[in-house]
């Protein structure tokens, strides 16, 4: 596969990723590991695309104020920060152990993504480790303690494979967390900037870190990255998600194959 259609990819992929608030990292390093890209390679360069879509999109949202701050600072953080463990870690692993992982969490996030959007709690009696919360025109409760736990855990495992996290981050705050799922796109946009460097810092301290590849494909992820973001603004986030999550299901397939056979 030529640089050209890899970049080509990436621009279509970020703005198909950006538009569902998600990073889009599970199939960035599904297309750079299939056109021969090895695997810690190519998670160093997916954390890198992912960064640059994601502030792109991160732009456009804000300017429309379609995400919660206080959500993504101390989600986004604890997400950064386990993010840049998990990457740290993955040289401990063969790349034929962490692709496998990252179908299972593929496959996870991808069923997760179908299942039927929680009903939003309005209010809750006031007390430690739930926030009510006022954004724009919504209303919505979130449970931290559970909330936490769930983004420590994702954070970890988000970096070590390489992937942004956004295929958790919206199910886990439109699911989870009862959070609307526009404000859910665009926080977790945010978040996905901040995953994105802590998690290619992590790998970057072991190298696999191609600049003539990565550089013209985080130039397309930011072209699509606001393409994207713009189009999430006027698109029904709801069928994204849906739409996203089937393609996650068989990209978790794809991967597990070529896992499987040791490619």
């Amino acid at each position: 596969m030529s640089r050209a259609v890899i970049v080509l990819i990436i621009f279509v992929l970020a703005v198909v990723m950006i538009m569902s608030g998600r990073g889009g990292g599970n199939f960035y390093v599904i297309t750079l590991v299939l056109a021969g890209v090895p695997m810690h390679a190519a998670a160093t360069t997916s954390q890198f695309i992912l960064l640059a879509s994601a502030l792109a999109g991160a732009l456009i949202f804000g300017k429309a104020r379609a995400m919660s701050w206080r959500l993504a600072l101390l989600f986004g953080g604890l997400n950064a920060v386990m993010a840049f463990f998990g990457g740290a870690s993955a040289h401990q692993f063969s790349g034929s152990a962490l692709k496998a992982a990252l179908s299972v969490l593929l496959a996870a996030a991808g069923v997760v993504m179908l299942l039927p959007e929680k009903e939003t709690v309005k209010t809750a009696r006031e007390r430690p480790g739930y926030w009510n919360i006022v954004d724009g025109g919504d209303r919505y409760v979130v449970n931290v303690w559970v909330a936490v736990p769930m983004i420590l855990a994702t954070g970890f495992f988000s970096g070590m494979v390489g992937i942004s996290g956004g295929s958790f981050l919206v199910p886990l705050m439109v699911v989870g967390c009862g959070v609307p799922v526009r404000t859910a796109v665009g926080t977790a946009t945010v978040m996905l900037a901040a995953t994105a460097f802590a998690g290619f810092a992590g790998h970057a301290l072991h190298g696999g870190f191609d600049p003539g590849l990565a550089l013209p494909c985080g130039a397309a992820a930011v072209v699509g990255g606001l393409a994207g973001a713009r189009l999430a603004l006027k698109a029904k986030p709801k069928k994204l998600r849906r739409i996203s999550g089937a393609i996650t299901i068989v990209a978790a397939a794809v991967m597990m194959v070529h896992a499987l056979a040791g490619k």
